[in-house]
């Protein structure tokens, strides 16, 4: 049946004839019937090649007759441009205007013009474009005049072109050339004009952050305008309720948290609107902005479980790279990293491939550094991608008040020294429905592990401290360390310092630059971590040769002569080299006694007085008893004449 179907199908169809054909078949109306053609239907036609004609001119002969001449090269562009010029005029409504203005645009532009006569002719170009602004202003051309007028006019010129394009600043919002002359009104409107800007804003937030232009508008605006003005954009990212009642959205309160119980707003409607705003923007990749910071990070404040590793899931990449330049997105990327699996940390180890020391240079982002040495377990990984980027610029991150703090946090984690309340604020950040589930988690884990063997000492005590935790009565370094990885801390800190070489390296460029670490104000911290051998002398096992080369290196530098003509202040006399040197005194007595032996003794009564008073009285004021003893016998007779003085509270009892 298949078979006779395709048959009848193949066949060509007859055309229905006119049934008054056979009943008269002399009339003239009768058509006779088109031939088959034995050609496959389906076979493409060959186009003919048609050779380009050649425009000719029209030229009177002596007999009066018009004759057709080909046109020269020159001529026929000529003719080609004129209808390109005809063309653009029909098209283009104010094309002879735009014309004008760009020739006014050239003069006006140039940076060595007059004031006087800028301004001429910035207020003949507003002259030919009042009361047709908000019709040129989406074009390329008109939208660079009008900018450059905005920059340069007077105040009342300004306010002019303000008030015609306010009742169409939402149009232009999302037009992709006049949202530069809309965010240049901006950088120049008054407080009250950035008012009326945002007011139509109302109900059209979230769908502009959904739009690539738009969302530069929206952020441009959250920026410029105060805390009020930024709450009224947020709040109607939060919950359909705040969008539709202006007065709801006034409250004081800023976090998410508590505008939900202020207002009793329910939670789970709350966390499903904002999902709705959220997924459309990160599935753009629109996630540069400050704004969409905010919104993502008060999201996670009340997303549930399974919410919270999606949006997790989304960001863990490139993405993240991009949000870690701004306070909230280095939150973000420190959650990612805390409560993001395996594999997700993995893509953001990877996603910074290639951007790590401009990363490290940034406020922020060297926070998501300092959590990612400090949480990963993969420690081959960080070591190939983040720490190997790291070595190349050493002393460049070292000098960096920013750069040092990776360094800082694997020589010295979670120190209050380096890192603000604020940052250490940040880095202690955790989800509270991903860190209830992973608190279940461990507790289990521990609890069967009990069970099964009985652990040493050691291993007892970390697994109180972990049971304590579940509880909530640890430490909250402690518990940061649970929420983010599984790795004995001091092994993953072994493994990145020693095992990938950054602490040899990080030693020696330390010796060879001791004297200027010493006297720079960031990178003295570095020395003196190094020198010291890090937190709980992890450095002191294997390195042990490379640290007494470095104090060797820096007491060199403090034997130097004190030369009374040079500009150049001894180390010893400096602000910061001499409390740094002064602090090694104290907190290292290997250090101490080379510098004695090399540097200060026999010579202390020149460096009795100003900032060296103070390295030489901490060798009386150490707690090792062999460092004091080492320089009593030396020191205690300048202390007698008067010559050296102890601070008051360090002077002992017996001595006057």
């Amino acid at each position: 049946m298949a078979a006779k179907k395709q048959e009848s199908n193949s066949k060509p169809k007859k055309r229905n004839r006119n049934p008054d054909a056979n009943a008269n078949p002399d009339s003239s109306s009768s058509k006779k019937p088109k031939l088959v053609s034995s050609k496959p239907k389906n076979k493409p036609v060959e186009k003919v090649f048609k050779p380009f004609k050649k425009t000719f001119g029209k030229v009177k002969s002596q007999s009066g007759e018009e004759k057709k001449t080909p046109l020269s090269k020159r001529e026929r562009r000529i003719h080609a441009k004129e209808l390109t010029e005809a063309r653009k005029k029909r098209r283009k409504q104010h094309y002879t205007l735009e014309q004008e203005l760009a020739r006014l645009w050239e003069k006006m532009r140039q940076r060595n013009i007059a004031k006087e006569e800028r301004s001429k002719i910035i207020t003949e170009a507003i002259q030919k474009m009042k009361g047709k602004i908000p019709e040129i202003a989406s074009s390329h051309v008109s939208s660079r005049v009008l900018q450059t007028c905005v920059k340069y006019c007077s105040q009342t010129e300004r306010d002019a072109v303000f008030d015609e394009l306010k009742p169409h600043f939402l149009t232009f919002a999302s037009n992709k050339y006049a949202i530069h002359l809309v965010t240049k009104m901006l950088d120049n409107a008054s407080k009250k004009q950035l008012a009326e800007f945002i007011s139509p804003l109302r109900g059209h937030v979230a769908s502009l952050l959904r739009h690539t232009v738009g969302s530069v508008v929206i952020e441009h605006a959250y920026q410029l305008g105060n805390a009020t003005q930024k709450q009224e954009l947020l709040m109607e990212l939060y919950s359909t309720e705040l969008q539709l009642f202006k007065d709801l959205a006034m409250i004081k309160e800023s976090r998410l948290v508590d505008v939900i119980s202020k207002l009793n707003l329910q939670k789970g409607s709350v966390s499903r609107h904002m999902t709705s705003v959220i997924q459309p923007i990160l599935e753009k990749g629109i996630v540069d902005h400050t704004i969409i910071h905010k919104v993502l990070i008060e999201y996670l404040s009340i997303a549930d479980k399974t919410s919270a590793a999606e949006i997790i899931q989304q960001l863990s990449g490139p993405l993240l790279v991009r949000m870690i330049h701004t306070r909230d997105g280095s939150r973000i990327g420190i959650l990612c990293v805390k409560h993001g699996s395996a594999k997700e940390r993995k893509k953001i180890v990877k996603g910074l491939k290639g951007t790590v020391g401009k990363t490290a240079h940034f406020q922020y982002g060297s926070l998501v550094l300092a959590c990612i040495v400090s949480t990963v377990d993969d420690t081959k990984l960080v070591a190939k991608t983040v720490i190997r980027e790291l070595q190349t610029i050493l002393k460049e991150l070292v000098l960096d008040k920013n750069g040092r703090r990776p360094l800082l946090q694997l020589l010295n984690p979670n120190c209050t020294r380096y890192f603000s309340p604020d940052e250490m604020a940040s880095l202690s950040l955790s989800i509270s429905s991903l860190n209830a589930m992973q608190g279940e988690l461990e507790v289990n884990r521990e609890t069967k592990s009990l069970k099964d063997e009985e652990s040493s000492d050691k291993d007892n005590s970390g697994r109180d401290v972990t049971m304590a935790e579940a509880d909530g009565s640890a430490s909250s370094e402690t518990l940061q360390l649970v929420e983010g990885s599984k790795k004995d801390p001091s092994i993953r800190r072994q493994e990145l310092l020693v095992g990938s070489g950054l602490a040899k390296n990080l030693i020696d460029m330390c010796t060879e630059n001791a004297e200027e670490l010493l006297r720079s104000n960031f990178g003295k911290e570095v020395l003196y971590e190094a020198a010291t051998g890090g937190s709980g002398g992890i450095l002191q096992q294997t390195l042990g040769d490379e640290l007494n080369a470095l104090h060797e290196a820096i007491a060199s530098v403090a034997a130097e002569s004190k030369s009374e003509g040079s500009e150049k202040e001894h180390v010893l006399e400096n602000f910061h080299s001499s409390r740094t040197i002064r602090k090694l005194v104290l907190d290292n007595p290997a250090f101490a006694a080379t510098l004695w032996k090399k540097a200060l003794s026999g010579k202390c009564e020149q460096w009795a007085q100003g900032h060296s008073s103070k390295v030489i009285c901490a060798f009386l004021e150490s707690s090792d008893a062999m460092v004091s003893k080492l320089a009593k016998e030396e020191l205690q007779p300048l202390i007698n004449r008067g010559i050296l003085k102890l601070p008051e509270k360090k002077q002992p009892a017996n001595e006057v």
